[in-house]
């Protein structure tokens, strides 16, 4: 793994001003970036690589407004599985990576074993989904879906 620019091995003032005009817009061009960040090109472009080489940036996405995409309802699905057992976690997981309506799923603790966000059009796909599919995923024992308001934060990441 490539060190991190300090000494210290930690993300100082201007890593952090990196990351957060990233997170801005991962689109802006180094020149753009180093004068928001108070450094030349060169060394703000050696900064982006090291924190790309040390899994800090781990990509570049498109964040897309889903509504406007076909899918403006969000579900958050509360899965409990009959067994918590190694095999029955790796099997969940591989068949929810397989569904394209599921955006997020988190591995929880508390009373439910999975917490699930699925995109869909309308409510009458997401019964196809959740009859058709999800509940068709062995080893799941109980579902409680929840319809979200609207959002009030969002963010990729924190970063203070």
């Amino acid at each position: 793994m490539t060190r991190s620019p300090n000494k210290a091995g930690e993300l100082d003032a201007i890593d952090l001003a990196i990351l957060t005009e990233l997170q801005r817009d991962a689109r802006m061009s180094i020149q753009d970036l180093s004068q928001r960040v108070g450094l030349s090109p060169t060394p703000c472009a050696r900064r982006v690589r090291i924190l790309e080489e040390n899994g800090i940036v781990r990509g570049y996405t498109v964040v897309l407004a889903e509504a406007k995409v076909g899918f403006p309802i969000s579900v958050f699905v509360s899965v409990k599985l009959d067994h918590q057992i190694d095999d029955r976690l790796r099997s969940f997981e591989e068949a929810i990576r397989k569904f394209p309506e599921v955006t997020d799923c988190w591995l929880m603790t508390g009373d439910r074993d999975y917490l699930v966000r699925v995109a869909v059009a309308d409510l009458i796909e997401f019964e196809s989904f959740l009859t058709g599919k999800l509940t068709k995923v062995v080893g799941v024992a109980s579902l409680e879906s929840s319809i979200p308001i609207r959002r009030v934060k969002e963010k990729s990441a924190r970063l203070s």
